[in-house]
């Protein structure tokens, strides 16, 4: 690993208190055994965990005139294999390092491994885009449902992982509401589509009439259109080719807003699944 330059120590603070927080991070053991682990010296083994894994690499970083045992140890804390029994802790802990790994030039990923970006400055690019948009649909009056997607996390690159996710949020509503298991337009055929007896698993309204049976028909072809354009291309194809502005975000996420409040006001048929 080429040297890693030493960086802001308000930064290095900053990962120490989310790494070793009080009430959901790392246990003093489980600090004592990184740090025996990468032969980092132990100076204050009786001090609060923030403070003790503070100074440890505090002063390991002034000897060594880098930050590679830094790195090296938040790699160890974060394998993903270390959390397969907590994933909610792991994706929090992600989500709370990369905001001060933002100012340093750096971005944990999904595979437990920092990469380098463009430093922030002040407050990330990333996080402006979140605002604007979530400052957008709310005026539009979008659901909780797809706002939880607007975080700087998955914007920090492009709108890709927003709009990915709040597709696939749109799926899982359907599974809760229809105990079945498929997924895309497969699922929304099987859940909202009349067949031959005319009767759905899933009505968005009583389909007595021509007109109320176009609608269900019609929701369906929404949804069916909603993970055909967005959700199967970007599922398969690298997101750095996968070209959508702000403007496309704010549409699709309007629109599976729109099929959320749909289903929460569905009904399951008589028929059986």
């Amino acid at each position: 690993m080429s040297a890693i330059p030493e960086s802001d120590l308000s930064a290095l603070e900053r990962l120490c208190e989310v790494l070793a927080d009080t009430s959901s991070g790392l246990t003093g053991g489980e600090i004592g055994k990184l740090l025996a682990q990468l032969a980092i010296a132990d100076p204050l083994p009786g001090m609060t965990k923030r403070v003790r894994l503070f100074e440890a690499l505090k002063q390991r970083r002034q000897r060594d005139r880098c930050g590679n045992l830094v790195v090296a140890l938040i790699h160890e804390a974060m394998k993903p294999v270390r959390h397969t029994g907590s994933p909610g802790w792991f994706e929090s802990k992600r989500d709370e390092l990369n905001k001060p790994l933002a100012f340093v030039g750096f971005e944990l990923g999904e595979d437990g491994r920092l990469k380098t970006r463009t430093a922030a400055k002040t407050l990330t690019e990333a996080e402006q885009k979140a605002n604007r948009l979530r400052a957008a649909l709310e005026r539009r009056g979008v659901r909780g449902d797809v706002l939880r997607f607007c975080r700087a996390e998955l914007l920090q690159n492009n709108y890709f992982h927003a709009v990915l996710e709040a597709t696939k949020s749109v799926a899982d509503k359907v599974r809760a509401k229809t105990d079945l298991k498929g997924d895309g337009a497969d699922l929304a055929d099987e859940a909202l589509a009349l067949g031959k007896a005319g009767m759905p698993l899933l009505a968005f309204n009583s389909l007595r009439t021509e007109s109320e049976q176009s609608e269900q028909k019609g929701l369906l072809n929404l949804m069916n259109g909603l993970f055909g354009t967005f959700r199967n291309p970007t599922a398969h194809a690298p997101k750095i080719s996968w070209n959508m502005t702000e403007q496309d975000a704010l549409d699709l996420l309007t629109m599976a807003s729109f099929l959320h409040r749909r289903l929460d006001s569905a009904a399951r048929t008589p028929r059986t699944a």
